[in-house]
Formats: C-alpha cells, structure tokens, sequence
C-alpha cells in the first residue's frame, strides 16, 4: 500500500480530517506538568490520549523540541513513538538540501524518529527531493503555498504564465510516480486553493491555519478535497493544545479537537 493510499484509508477508517499538531512551546505547559522530569513528553502524551478519538494525523513540528537540545530530541522521539500504528505521524521538519544531505535527513525522520510522512522545501529541485520519496509507504508533503502572510514574497511570483506555487503543484504531481507525494497548502488561501485542486486532482493536501490562524475551515474542505471525498488532512496546533492553560488542559484539548472534527465533517457533507 503507497502512502497516500494508506492516508485515504485512514481517513475512512477513522471518519475524520482532522490533523492535531504538536507544536509544543515548554512554557505554556501547565506547571503542574513542569515538575515532572520530561515535561516535554508528559504534556505530549496527555493531549494525545485526550485527542485519538477525533484525529487521523498527528503533526509534530520539529523545531519546538530541536530548540531544547538532547532532551527535546529524546522528547520526540518518545512522542513518535508512543503514537499508534492506526493515524499518520507527520515529522514537520521542512527540510530540503543537496542530494546526499537530503538523503540524511530522510534517515533521521523516516527510520530514526518513525515518521509515516514528512514536510519538505522543494525549491531546489530534484535532485533534493528524490532522497525522500524512495519508499512508496513514506509520504512527502511539499510546501506549495503556506498559511502564513509571507507566502506573498516569493511563492505569488509569476513568470506571465504560472504563479510559483501553481509550478511547484505541477512538478509535484510529476514526482508523484510512487504515490507518495503530497502538498502543504494553506487554509488562509481559499480561493488559490481550489486552482490547486484543478492542477493536483489526486494529491493529498496538509492544510494548516484552520486554528489560530484564522482559515475558512468550511471553503478549505470544500475547495481542498478530492473528488472521492478524502485526500485532506486539516490541521490544528495552538487552538487544541492550548484550549486551557489549567489542570483541566486535555480535557480542553479534547472538546476542541472534537468539535474541529465535527466541523470538518459537517463542511464535507455541505
């Protein structure tokens, strides 16, 4: 099964779209949870046992725990590891260099943390990106337009013909021969996001920004799937994981992730 056949079957299996992403920042973890010896993990752990029931993926932003050296690294690897076989892990890592280097981080996610998919920078071409797709069960999704405001620098450029991100869907969808590639498209671009669908009918989609970012969730789902009703993971980090900064945190967490769920299935059905 190719990984992007295994997404879709996830997203049936588990009725949702949902993606919960753990990009945990220590110093909004509850204190109780400071006082413990891997803050870190515990905080990581609570919100995934409270949000299972309503996500297929879970997204972990490599960053918030490369920023504490050896212990954050331990901290990752241990949330990866205590995530089930049955949702997508998602290393965030947004890496993308020369071929051999490419291929190291490709190591370092893929076999070393036990990533199901990745994030990757494009911009340098194949011979940057083809490290990563080598497993057809690894999936690869490529930033092709993303949620935040400085999408507008470089990835609007048009040559008169195409905008960037619309060549970056194009080539993507050529990279795609083992069906493991997909797209990193921003909930904050609803209307580009439907010109991405028409370019990339059968790719998968990590669409962030439904959160705190403040994407139209219901345009998003109805713009971002695909024809088959599925090809969509729509994620959300700060507004599940910090619903609460009380004891009551997952409980919190849960409630949010519930009804982002619920919202998503509603859009799907519109």
């Amino acid at each position: 099964m190719t990984f992007n056949e295994k997404l879709n079957h996830i997203l049936s299996i588990r009725k949702s779209l949902l993606c919960v992403g753990l990009d945990t920042v220590m110093e909004k973890i509850p204190t109780p949870l400071c006082r413990k010896p891997d803050p870190l993990f515990e905080f990581n752990k609570a919100i995934i046992d409270a949000t299972l029931p309503y996500a297929a993926a879970f997204k972990i932003n490599t960053a918030f725990y490369e920023a504490w050296g050896l212990e954050g690294w331990r901290a990752l690897e241990k949330t990866f590891a205590y995530l089930p076989a049955e949702v997508i892990k998602i290393a965030d890592a947004k890496r993308g260099d020369i071929g051999n280097t490419s291929l190291s981080y490709s190591r370092a996610l893929f076999t070393g943390l036990g990533a199901d998919a990745v994030t990757v920078n494009p911009l340098m071409g194949t011979d940057s990106t083809a490290p990563f797709l080598q497993d057809p069960e690894k999936g690869v999704f490529f930033l092709c337009l993303t949620s935040n405001p400085g999408s507008q620098d470089f990835q609007h450029f048009s040559d008169g013909r195409v905008r960037l991100y619309e060549k970056i869907a194009l080539k993507v969808g050529e990279w795609n021969r083992h069906g493991n590639c997909g797209l990193v498209v921003g909930a904050t671009h609803p209307a580009e996001l439907q010109g991405i669908r028409s370019l990339a009918p059968e790719l998968p989609f990590l669409i962030p920004g439904i959160g705190a970012q403040g994407g139209d969730l219901e345009t998003s789902v109805r713009f971002g799937l695909t024809a088959q009703g599925g090809g969509a993971l729509f994620n959300s980090s700060r507004a599940i994981l910090y619903a609460s900064s009380g004891e009551d945190f997952a409980v919190a967490a849960a409630a949010e992730a519930k009804a982002t769920r619920d919202a998503l299935n509603r859009a799907k059905l519109m």
